[in-house]
């Protein structure tokens, strides 16, 4: 080969890596989360698995929709779960960092502020941890969940309760928070079936430390079980200050949460037998060989083992991307929006969804996951088997409630 055609093959080679690189855009993905304040067991480790899913998703050539590669780029902000903090940081994503695409979202009181006006944006909001059940009661066409509402995991809590001989249960709880009450509701109507009854309903703000008080008035009725609802730190106190009352009585719970975050508060020894009546979630021997995967991966990048509502946000990234490859651009959110709609179980999903109609997501936004019955044994949660739900049936009741 001469010089001349040696120099033409070079400029070549390098128009067409040129080419290649600008080809390759950036894509803004925007994450709005509780990182600090009471909402940061949550939201943190959701923030955490948005990254790394982007991370995967670049290292992997990015998203290639309509001959165009995109790669994500994280832009991180701070609700403090607060619904005033997380109207602002979802305005500022908007307004000043011009990002269409936001995720995260993992308590119900500032998701429900921005799902207030997120309708009238030219953005899509994709739902992670929060469980009140009217963010997706209104069906918006840009905002999908993938954590199913907390009523939906309350029946089927109820009922199991019920099966295993309870007759009067005892309630401690946040029960002036909404996703809280609907649980507690719905676990009511299905205790109920079998002959239950809930004898008594004492509350705990979402900072209090103390229950002593609350489980004196509790202990004094002498009920056969104790069901515990709130963020992770103050029901870790109920259940450590029960045993230090002497209160041998079952204890169940709706609060997700890893080991290591109850073992902040209370012993292994303190937690033995405590039930969790949740969402799946992220229960390895529950689940596919993603999981296994996603905690080797986020352990190894993080330094600690991811919460188990975590996946949620990592698998809103995957469904954005399948999202966006079937729209052919992200250039129009509306358009990636009714894809969603349309978007099987990404492969690559960590969590256990019933699909509904063949698709993830229903027609209200919602998707669902398996409930479980989870126990702690010898200092970790053990799965114990799930718990009877029905999507169908819900999605229809969810419908139902729409203005």
């Amino acid at each position: 080969m001469n010089r001349y055609s040696k120099s033409l093959v070079a400029a070549t080679a390098a128009l067409a890596f040129a080419g290649a690189m600008a080809q390759d855009k950036e894509l803004l993905l925007g994450v709005n989360d509780s990182l600090t304040g009471p909402g940061a067991v949550y939201g943190l480790p959701q923030a955490n698995s948005v990254k790394m899913a982007a991370d995967e998703i670049n290292a992997a050539g990015g998203i290639k929709a309509g001959g165009t590669t995109y790669k994500l780029r994280v832009i991180t902000s701070d609700d403090k779960a607060n619904p005033t903090e997380a109207t602002n940081s979802v305005r500022k994503l908007i307004d000043r960092d011009n990002v269409k695409y936001i995720v995260g979202f993992c308590c119900s009181g500032p998701t429900g502020a921005v799902a207030s006006f997120i309708e009238k944006e030219n953005a899509l909001m994709l739902v992670g941890n929060a469980a009140e059940r009217s963010i997706t009661a209104r069906g918006l066409t840009n905002l999908f969940r993938t954590r199913p509402p907390a009523d939906f995991t309350g029946a089927a809590a109820g009922a199991f309760v019920g099966k295993r001989g309870a007759k009067n249960i005892a309630v401690i709880g946040a029960l002036d928070v909404s996703l809280y009450a609907q649980y507690l509701e719905a676990f009511e109507r299905e205790f109920a079936k079998s002959g239950g009854k809930i004898v008594a309903k004492e509350t705990f703000g979402l900072r209090d430390r103390d229950m002593t008080p609350q489980l004196t008035k509790v202990r004094a009725l002498n009920p056969d079980a104790l069901l515990v609802l709130g963020y992770i730190e103050p029901a870790a106190f109920v259940y450590r200050q029960a045993v230090e009352l002497g209160m041998k009585i079952p204890r169940y719970g709706f609060t997700s949460g890893s080991e290591e975050q109850f073992l902040r508060v209370a012993t292994s020894e303190q937690m033995e037998g405590v039930w969790d009546l949740r969402p799946t979630e992220l229960t390895v021997e529950a689940l596919a060989d993603n999981a296994k995967t996603y905690v080797a991966n986020y352990t190894k990048q993080f330094g600690a083992p991811p919460s188990p509502s975590s996946p949620y946000a990592y698998d809103q990234v995957y469904v954005l991307k399948q999202a966006i490859e079937r729209a052919g651009s992200p250039d129009d959110p509306k358009k990636v929006a009714a894809q969603v709609g349309k978007v099987t179980i990404p492969k690559e999903a960590v969590m256990k969804y019933l699909p509904v109609n063949g698709t993830m997501f229903d027609g209200n936004g919602q998707a669902y996951t398996s409930n479980g019955a989870f126990q702690w044994q010898k200092g970790k949660w053990t799965y114990v088997s799930d718990l009877p739900s029905e999507p169908v049936a819900y999605s229809q009741f969810l419908r139902s409630l729409r203005k």
